[in-house]
């Protein structure tokens, strides 16, 4: 028998009560069997219908209790509809469930979905959908209510969690409705709160982040995504523009301790969670002071990023009570044996600032205008250290680092900066906005060319880059097409410097072998994680292949692991999302003496691997309004030799309140039975 007894999800039924074995291929390959490896999942509630794995459940209580949630615990009761509406569905559940209900309220309920249309925002209209599904297809079990024949059995216990398209996809899981709807009334302080409470670098990701929440906003179906990121942007630069004071105050200070190793988003981010619980932290960074940020200081661009708005979120951080010790490299300076002595937990986020070798002839002989790699060469741009850059610049690799290579290089002075990409554009990992930039800013892309030799004279000097031509075959691992060299289509491309670029390792040399920390071939550290597999027996993964459900804790007792450390290169925003649960994880080690996800962690990834965004529904009732984009300087001048001006310049007043009115509030609700 099929592990589904029933399902309506994806407004799609499957009934198997009777001994059928269909399946819901949504639900069988998305949906864990036990909720944290060991606790089965009988059921599931949500925006898009009901999902039924165990045959006992109780399916009235199930929906009376869900009711119930969304009508006290998120309704926002800002509209009638909305507020009445869930009021009315919890009220007749609540009195059939106590064997006082009748048919009328029945009736009554199925037809609140078209009041909850007219809802300020789609949480309401969406809850009535599951309990609409069982009155439909459980109505002798309601029947049984009714009658008296059924009472409470109380044999489960639910887990609930609001979300929304947007704010499942962000890694970070920031309520994006709300702070848009406070931008929208012109509340930028109270926007900024909300964002905190979930990102402490707002005015980074405001920025540079590559916004997956974007992806899924339901406003695409309509026409096109909210511009969320700006609109956290002004959020942040609302408060430093007006000289505003964040609001926030630790707790009283603890009395454990905490060292983290490395100040990027990752290790910035668990310190200020901690910090604002009490626990006094101290951040070991290897970078000198004024480079606090790690890989956002050393290796976004200033006109991207610039320097002083970095710094004021940093700050920020600091003033919460965190201390950073610049210079101060781990394994070097202070061992970290001796920090897991001094310290009662220490998490490992130094971040990836290795460069990956390319592999081809003559990269390892030490040649003049061969670049260690595309992290060292931006590394030592920002610090104002001489390059070895020359005129005639080839960057290798297709993803943001290889774009900002080629970008910085013309700023740092270069003639000609060219980059060489083995597959076309349309395979490039990096962000198609940066990818513009680069081709405003006069750069030269060669597409289908795979480097095999670096070519030098006779004093060593790098003089090209002898290249083959490819072409695309089948697709590989990560869907997109594998090249395959054309044989003899050998060219030359000629240069006196080459950056490779092609991806970044963490250097964790400084974790001695004798520690019990294991280090995976990636060169990233070994976490726990829980074992979740769906109906047919493969583990619940990430977009990235990882194991989904990671708990950031390592085999050696009170160290922890987040960031690029932890799972590989990451953006700015993951490391936030992976290092807030980490500051979460260990907070609860320290206090309980148990690092463990607690449910509202395991919802986010159940969410997550459900998907709450459909491509396909129908938003066909609006009118369609143009997204606003944020001012821009354009042209090749802004490439210009020295100039790291930014280059986007935000949304004014006006057209953030303009955008934010485009955001439908797309809130849903869903709750396991356990």
């Amino acid at each position: 028998m099929s592990q589904v007894v029933f399902s309506s999800w994806g407004r799609e039924v499957v009934d198997n009560r009777q001994g059928g074995d269909g399946e819901v291929e949504a639900v069988q390959r998305r949906l864990p069997v036990t909720f944290d490896g060991n606790q089965p999942i009988a059921a599931f509630m949500g925006w898009d219908g009901v999902v039924i794995k165990d045959p006992s459940i109780d399916v009235v209580a199930m929906a009376a209790e869900y009711a119930k949630r969304v009508q006290e615990d998120y309704c926002c009761a800002k509209c009638s509809p909305g507020k009445k509406g869930t009021k009315v569905m919890q009220d007749a559940l609540a009195r059939i469930l106590a064997g006082q209900g009748s048919e009328q309220d029945l009736t009554t309920i199925e037809g609140l979905a078209d009041l909850l249309q007219n809802c300020k925002c789609t949480l309401c209209a969406t809850s009535v959908i599951p309990v609409v599904d069982t009155i439909k297809h459980f109505r002798n079990d309601y029947l049984a209510y009714i009658s008296g024949e059924n009472q409470p059995k109380g044999e489960h216990r639910y887990t609930v969690k609001l979300t929304a398209p947007c704010q499942s996809k962000c890694p970070a899981h920031i309520d994006i409705p709300s702070y848009i709807e406070e931008i929208k009334d012109r509340k930028y302080s109270e926007a900024l709160a909300t964002i905190r409470e979930s990102m402490p670098l707002p005015a980074v990701c405001g920025r540079v982040c590559p916004h997956p929440c974007e992806s899924a906003c339901r406003r695409k179906n309509v026409d096109d995504s909210v511009n969320i990121m700006v609109l956290k942007r002004t959020a942040s630069d609302y408060e430093w523009q007006h000289a505003l004071q964040p609001p926030m105050q630790p707790k009283p200070r603890k009395d454990k301790t905490i060292a983290v190793v490395g100040a990027g988003p990752a290790g910035l981010t668990s310190a200020y969670y901690l910090a604002l619980e009490g626990y006094p932290v101290t951040i070991y960074e290897a970078l000198p002071e004024g480079y606090g940020g790690g890989m956002i200081a050393v290796g976004i661009p200033a006109y991207r990023m610039p320097r002083h708005i970095l710094q004021r979120d940093i700050d920020i951080i600091s003033s919460m009570g965190v201390e950073i010790k610049y210079d101060t490299r781990v394994g070097v300076d202070i061992t970290l044996p001796e920090l897991k002595e001094k310290f009662d937990a220490v998490l490992l986020a130094p971040g990836a600032h290795k460069s990956k070798p390319m592999g081809v002839e003559g990269e390892d002989q030490g040649y003049t205008g061969f670049l260690a790699g595309g992290i060292e060469f931006l590394r030592e741009a920002y610090l104002g250290r001489p390059t070895g850059m020359g005129k005639k610049v080839v960057v290798v690799g297709g993803g943001n680092t290889a774009i900002d290579c080629v970008r910085v290089a013309l700023r740092e002075g270069a003639e000609e900066s060219i980059l060489l990409y083995r597959r076309t554009r349309k395979e490039m990992p990096a962000d198609e906005w940066e990818i513009d930039g680069a081709d405003e800013e006069g750069v030269r892309f060669e597409f289908l060319v795979l480097p095999t030799k670096i070519l030098v004279d006779d004093n060593n000097q790098v003089t090209g880059v002898e290249c083959v031509r490819m072409e695309l075959g089948e697709p590989d691992d990560s869907g997109r097409r594998r090249p395959q060299p054309v044989e003899g289509s050998e060219f030359v491309v000629e240069c006196d410097t080459v950056i490779p670029a092609i991806g970044q390792d963490p250097d964790l040399s400084f974790i001695p072998e004798d520690m019990g920390i294991e280090i995976t071939r990636w060169k990233t550290v070994v976490t726990k994680t829980l074992p979740l597999q769906n109906a047919i027996g493969r583990d619940l993964q990430d977009d990235m292949g990882n194991a989904l459900t990671r708990t950031l804790v390592t085999d050696c007792d009170g160290v922890f692991a987040s960031g690029d450390a932890e799972i590989g290169p990451l953006t700015v925003v993951a490391c936030v999302g992976n290092a807030h649960r980490a500051a979460k994880v260990i907070q609860r080690w320290l206090e309980e003496g148990e690092a463990y996800l607690d449910d509202d962690d395991l919802m986010e990834d159940i969410i997550w691997s459900l998907g709450v965004y459909d491509q396909d529904e129908k938003v066909a009732w609006l009118d369609s309004v143009e997204r606003t984009n944020q001012d821009e300087v354009h042209g090749r001048e802004r490439a210009s030799k020295g100039n790291y001006s930014e280059v986007e310049l935000g949304f004014k007043d006006s057209k953030a309140v303009q955008e934010a009115e485009r955001c439908l509030r797309c809130y849903r609700v869903g709750m396991l039975a356990l």
